[in-house]
């Protein structure tokens, strides 16, 4: 299965948001619509991701500095500051089996999906083990009916 074939099935909705956007609004942004991440763009490019990591990073942050140190508050940061930098992404034509590979070495849940430099989508880790599961589905469902339609041995 290729990229293109699974952003067809899911749709290519992806929400993005400017760098200097603050993390609070980011996360405000993020619960309202059920998103696990947000594509940082800038003219049009891809900057970065922004996901509950970044924001659990942040926060933990913060949090061992005892809301003190040099980490400002969450409400103060620009997304820019705390987001994925270059992130790794994907095309149209890359094969899903590949991008799960790709996703795993690169510990990375969200990869944006560009066609000539242009964002067209977004696949989660979530989107491809749906994939990899529904696949499985139907391998067992073929090798079901082909033992049950197997002619009985006369003995």
């Amino acid at each position: 299965m290729k990229v293109v074939d699974l952003l067809r099935e899911k749709g290519g909705a992806v929400s993005t948001v400017p760098k200097s956007m603050k993390l609070s609004e980011c996360v405000i942004m993020m619960s309202d619509r059920n998103l696990g991440s947000l594509v940082v763009i800038d003219n049009g490019a891809v900057l970065g991701l922004v996901t509950f990591r970044e924001v659990i990073n942040i926060l933990a942050q913060r949090q061992k500095e005892l809301r003190r140190g040099p980490t400002p508050p969450v409400a103060e940061l620009a997304v820019e500051a705390v987001m994925l930098n270059n992130p790794i992404t994907t095309s149209l034509d890359d094969d899903v089996a590949d991008l799960h590979d790709l996703m795993v070495s690169h510990h990375q849940r969200y990869v944006p999906v560009l066609e000539q430099g242009a964002l067209v989508g977004i696949i989660s880790f979530y989107d491809i083990a749906k994939v990899i599961i529904e696949s499985h589905v139907r391998e067992n469902e073929l090798l079901k009916s082909y033992i049950n339609d197997f002619p009985e041995v006369q003995v």
